[in-house]
């Protein structure tokens, strides 16, 4: 019998909440799917950009117990947008008092973009609760994958990257990312929120292969956009608070637990070329890459083998 490649049918979230992280900020989690299931976190990408209903979809109800949050600063969590206590040591630590909170002794972990580098860096962290890895998009976190978003992406989508340097003045276009930084951090919504716009266009032009595929894609809401434009600007600008090369130097840590690596050839948000040199330094992990694809999770192949590899995880964490 063939295996799953399509997303689940639409499931509501069975239990929700909100837990008080730190003095300042409280994260919104939820689960669903089968409480004696195998345990799965859900880590989004951005930073910034928020939960939704469809990445339940990717896990198998009746075989996963489905765990999902958003991170500081962002979807439902509190205060949106927040920069202040928001690094990667502060969402790794999040992860583990939702993990004790929920009561998992360990769980696969699912990320995609951000979502990949965050479950690297959880991963290393705490090796000993993760059963395995499920990554789309790779993003290690270094200042040559930071640079290629803010310049180089213009090489393959000079439109997008023409208006993205054209909102800033000539005068400082010789650093965007402090340019956008400037305005995406000033308290006054009549500058920031069409920086955040403009960089939302931006990184939305250049996520998918095909152009239908873009154009189905629904504009977020104000909100969304600040907190997914001024997070990243936040962690890019602190090279994602990771030492250089630190989760490849690090994947010893992770080397025996299982993983899959799912890439679009033509990611252009994340190109190959870090998922290459992640399936380098981690032999045993599975390496699949999607002819026809690029960034998003929803394009047709990228969301077919995701769920294939949580079927082959159901299978074998299972047994």
């Amino acid at each position: 019998m063939a295996m799953r490649d399509r997303l689940y049918p639409e499931i509501d979230a069975a239990h929700f909440g909100q837990l008080a992280v730190s003095d300042l900020h409280r994260i919104y989690w939820e689960e669903t799917g089968n409480p004696e299931g195998v345990p799965v976190l859900f880590l989004h990408g951005g930073p910034g950009s928020g939960i939704a209903k469809v990445h339940r979809r990717f896990f198998d109800p009746a075989a996963y117990r489905i765990i999902l949050f958003d991170q500081r600063g962002s979807g439902k969590s509190s205060p949106n947008a927040e920069l202040r206590d928001n690094t990667t040591a502060d969402l790794i630590d999040d992860i583990e008092r939702l993990r004790q909170q929920l009561g998992v002794e360990s769980w696969l972990l699912f990320g995609g973009s951000w979502g990949s580098t965050l479950a690297l860096a959880y991963g290393e962290a705490h090796p000993e609760r993760c059963l395995g890895f499920v990554l789309r998009g790779i993003f290690l976190g270094r200042a040559c994958e930071i640079d290629w978003f803010i310049n180089g992406m213009g090489q393959i989508f000079p439109e997008a990257h023409r208006d993205f340097a054209g909102f800033i003045p000539e005068a400082e276009r010789g650093d965007l990312l402090t340019a956008y930084r400037r305005r995406l951090e000033d308290p006054d919504p009549a500058i920031h929120d069409p920086a955040a716009r403009i960089w939302s266009g931006y990184e939305s032009a250049c996520s998918t292969l095909h152009v239908e595929d873009a154009a189905a894609m629904t504009m977020p809401a104000r909100a969304q956009m600040l907190a997914l434009a001024r997070l990243e600007a936040h962690y890019f600008a602190n090279e994602m608070f990771l030492a250089p090369n630190a989760l490849i130097e690090g994947v010893s840590a992770i080397a025996g637990k299982p993983a899959v690596i799912i890439q679009g050839r033509y990611d252009i948000i994340c190109p190959i070329r870090s998922a290459d040199a992640l399936a380098q330094a981690w032999p045993g992990a599975q390496y699949v890459v999607v002819p026809d694809a690029g960034h998003s999770a929803m394009e047709p192949g990228i969301r077919a083998a995701l769920v294939r590899a949580t079927e082959g995880f159901k299978q074998t964490l299972q047994a």
